[in-house]
């Protein structure tokens, strides 16, 4: 069963996102709006995982949203993105069932009740 969706965003074969806790938008409709990949999430209790603004505003302005990990590392190779979360990601998930924001800046973690 999936706890994490995939915002199309991020790219789609990291090894990091293989495996039945992970869902990739492109799985399902790239072409959904952002209110629709909330709607889904919210109805699945999935996680979030992003690099869109939008959706870390929106954590913060409604009641009982899911979890959004928020990417913001900037423009990187994806060598690079790819390097810099794998280094991290387990803190990052930890972090995430403790958050309902998890903001993932290079040199550190942004949680946020």
């Amino acid at each position: 069963m999936p706890k994490y969706l995939i915002d199309a965003n991020l790219p789609y074969y990291f090894s990091l996102w293989k495996g039945t806790n992970y869902l990739h938008v492109y799985d399902l409709n790239d072409a959904w709006l952002d209110s629709e990949i909330w709607a889904y999430a919210v109805e699945r209790k999935l996680t979030i995982i992003t690099k869109d603004t939008d959706f870390a505003s929106r954590v913060l302005l409604t009641s009982d949203p899911p979890t959004v990990i928020h990417i913001k590392l900037g423009n990187m190779k994806l060598k690079d993105l790819h390097r810099t979360l794998s280094r991290m990601w387990p803190e990052v998930l930890h972090f995430s069932e403790r958050y309902r924001l998890v903001r993932v800046y290079q040199d550190r973690l942004e949680g946020i009740l």
